[in-house]
């Protein structure tokens, strides 16, 4: 077999340290609803799923409250089931990481919620509670946390840039979801925030391929984006085949010639 040499093309989607902004204007109700999809679906084990929820002080205990009794109503248990809301992780060694990160928090954050395992589920699979800290700066967590994790963030009218220079600093830019009924405050985040998909007051999991092409920039992926119009000629290589055709008996005279000299087409 005939090996192939020299730089192989790379297509990666990496992962992210996603996050969500919510302001004083959100709608707590769609808010948690939202967070409650985007962080624990899949028990967080997508690479989209929402990692740190940024919510303002004026509306902060309200939407905790509400995503603690969201969480309370999850179901956890056989993803085989059609009423189940969060299975197993994907093996013992995502197990043991989300265990080591939840001792680290216990000594850094403080716990907002835990959800309670039910006792027969010990034996029947890698099971990790969904679970929300409050920290109390992004650069806290230094890469991606994968399952059903949410870090919780507060921050104040006038500290946005801040907030916005923080996300930019961790390097990743996958997805990142907003939340606010203020036009000028969507524009002004969508124009700093480089990441490869964006999402306004929904969920920010379950891209469509070929109407949201998939794909992160700098530390979370290569590109071009997945289901994209870009991402099959990524695969191709472009060649060019030149021809002297005068070597070959070709008009050498009307070659040669300027194209004022070419007749033209009728």
């Amino acid at each position: 077999m005939r090996l192939p040499c020299g730089i192989v093309p790379l297509i990666a989607e990496t992962g992210g340290l996603n996050v969500m902004i919510a302001d004083s204007s959100a709608l707590p109700e769609q808010l948690v609803r939202d967070v409650l999809s985007s962080a624990f679906n899949s028990a967080g084990q997508r690479c989209s799923a929402l990692r740190v929820l940024f919510v303002q002080d004026d509306i902060a205990e309200r939407v905790l409250s509400l995503l603690t009794q969201a969480m309370n109503e999850l179901i956890i248990g056989d993803p085989s089931r059609s009423d189940t809301d969060l299975g197993p992780l994907i093996d013992s060694t995502a197990l043991t990481n989300l265990q080591a990160h939840q001792h680290w928090l216990e000594q850094h954050a403080r716990l907002i919620h835990r959800c309670t395992l039910p006792e027969t589920l010990a034996s029947k699979g890698h099971y990790f509670p969904p679970q929300v800290w409050e920290i109390e700066r992004l650069d806290q967590l230094s890469a991606e946390v994968f399952g059903p994790v949410l870090h919780i963030l507060r921050w104040s009218a006038g500290q946005l840039d801040d907030l916005l220079a923080a996300i930019d600093a961790s390097g990743y830019g996958l997805t990142l979801g907003i939340h606010s009924r203020i036009d000028a405050t969507i524009a002004h985040i969508a124009a700093r925030a480089r990441v490869g998909n964006l999402y306004v007051n929904r969920n920010m999991i379950g891209a469509t391929v070929g109407v949201q092409p998939f794909g992160g920039e700098r530390r979370s992926g290569t590109g071009p984006k997945a289901g994209g119009p870009h991402y099959l000629l990524r695969f191709a290589v472009e060649r060019c085949l030149t021809i002297n055709t005068a070597a070959v008996g070709g008009n050498a005279s009307l070659m040669a010639a300027s194209p004022t000299d070419r007749p033209a087409h009728q």
